[in-house]
């Protein structure tokens, strides 16, 4: 095998891997309850984030997913909570991530 086909296999492999990260699922449920309000208390260490609590899909109904403290992975790093969209005649849950 060449080293042009080992590469172009390395790239059509690379492609599938990210077009599988990035694949989402309808839900045909209806949208997601009402956010619970969570009232954090302090943080466990100075410069903690809180990451906001959000509701699941786990094959059957939403299930709340309750809020956390978290460590940012670099200083001045900002949490962007995760969403549920409309989209294709339902509801997708677009993550949370880091800025």
């Amino acid at each position: 095998m060449s080293v042009k086909e080992r590469i172009s296999i390395a790239l059509c492999g690379i492609t599938l891997a990210v077009g599988a990260a990035n694949a989402q699922v309808v839900i045909h449920a209806g949208p997601p309850p009402a956010v619970i309000i969570e009232r954090p208390g302090p943080p466990l260490h100075a410069g903690w984030v809180w990451m906001p609590g959000y509701y699941r899909w786990n094959g059957r109904r939403y299930v709340w997913i309750a809020g956390h403290w978290a460590n940012p992975p670099r200083p001045r790093a900002v949490w962007i909570p995760g969403r549920w969209v409309p989209r294709g005649g339902g509801y997708v849950y677009i993550n949370g991530y880091w800025r």
